[in-house]
């Protein structure tokens, strides 16, 4: 086997672990809504427990990609998809910070969540995680039409948001004694949002390895 042959090797190891540090994410954010509507208190301190598994692989991702860049002379696709990857594996973190924290709210919340909002919630929640699942995916296809399609999904995410944000305030509105929990279920949709807005950004990534044109990061 010649030098280029395993080069490509470590680039596929690579992305399997992309693919590995994506599905775990995404268990993340399984769990996290399922200790929400449960109450599973539990689930939801695992939920807590395994983000370090999450800052681990980041790691590792990390220290690979810098030792494939000091391996040999790259050439400028493989120094796209490369730097693609560290800078995939922070939103994938940060998708996995979210589920955390979606799951510590579910750990403090001492009422039944609102019945008007639970159907919406689980679809944004089904959304943002598909999202999630598909950005990965176009990286690892290099599918470039896949990464627009999983850009676009992220005004389903929106609506979602928006609606759910407009039950609740008027829940404020018509209640103060509701405010609390209103508070801790506008958290928690913005933590989906936010999963929705670092799956896009990993589809910019995408797009940026297979043209070479990088648009604006998102910061959060």
């Amino acid at each position: 086997m010649n030098a280029r042959q395993r080069f490509d090797e470590e680039l596929q190891a690579l992305s399997e672990a992309l693919i590995q540090m994506g599905e775990t994410a995404n268990t993340a954010i399984d769990r996290a809504i399922t200790a929400l509507l449960t109450g599973d208190r539990a689930l939801a301190a695992q939920v807590m427990a395994d983000d370090d598994q999450m800052d681990e692989m980041e790691r590792n991702i990390e220290q690979t990609c810098l030792r494939l860049l000091l391996k040999q002379q790259p050439v400028a696709g493989d120094l796209r998809k490369i730097s693609t990857a560290i800078k995939m594996i922070t939103d994938i973190e940060r998708i996995g910070d979210a589920a955390s924290d979606i799951a510590e709210i579910s750990l403090h919340l001492t009422g039944p969540m609102f019945p008007e909002i639970r159907d919406d919630l689980k679809a944004m929640a089904t959304a943002a995680r598909d999202m999630a699942t598909s950005a990965i995916e176009a990286y690892v296809k290099e599918d470039l039409e896949l990464a627009k399609e999983t850009r676009e999904k992220d005004d389903i995410v929106d609506d979602y948001f928006l609606t759910i944000r407009a039950v609740l305030g008027e829940k404020i509105r018509t209640d103060v004694a509701l405010m609390d929990a209103a508070l801790d279920y506008l958290m928690i949709i913005k933590y989906l949002e936010r999963i929705g807005d670092h799956a896009e950004n990993i589809c910019e990534w995408v797009e940026f390895y297979k043209t070479g044109i990088r648009k604006a990061e998102r910061i959060f």
